[in-house]
């Protein structure tokens, strides 16, 4: 559930937030930006899959 909540947090502060594309154009790989999305939704939705995971999990736990 932790892991799901941070990396959910982190993933959609990318996703709303020009923060990786600062970071890439401050590295030097702004060409890389155009494929950030193919990347960064997928990612947001498996780390709400992994919190939804982790509180079905422990509302089981707790009889909730």
């Amino acid at each position: 559930m932790k892991i799901g909540l941070v990396g959910g947090l982190v993933t959609a502060l990318c996703c709303f937030t020009p923060i990786l594309v600062w970071a890439f154009a401050a590295l030097g790989f702004s060409a890389m930006v155009g494929y950030l999305d193919y990347v960064i939704f997928p990612l947001l939705g498996i780390f709400i899959l992994l919190l939804l995971i982790g509180i079905a999990r422990y509302a089981k736990k707790n009889n909730l």
